[in-house]
């Protein structure tokens, strides 16, 4: 197991609804933590299994579970 954490800026804060967004996240085989960075809340941290899932799988569960995260532009 390779662990490998993500950050993603948010393009909104997070209220209450998204709560279920946040557990629905949890749920993804291969995603270990969901964390929102102090003091900002700006932000989330992804801890995730990196021999089961690559950078842009994450993204795409976290955009399909309803976290609004600034998509990261590829690199060049």
């Amino acid at each position: 197991m390779t662990k490998v954490d993500l950050r993603y800026d948010l393009a909104r804060p997070l209220g209450d609804g998204d709560l279920g967004a946040i557990a629905r996240v949890h749920a993804v085989y291969g995603i270990h933590r969901v964390i929102l960075e102090q003091p900002s809340l700006g932000a989330v941290r992804v801890e995730y299994d990196a021999s089961r899932l690559s950078e842009r799988a994450v993204e795409a569960a976290l955009v399909r579970c309803g976290i609004p995260i600034v998509r990261h532009s590829p690199a060049v």
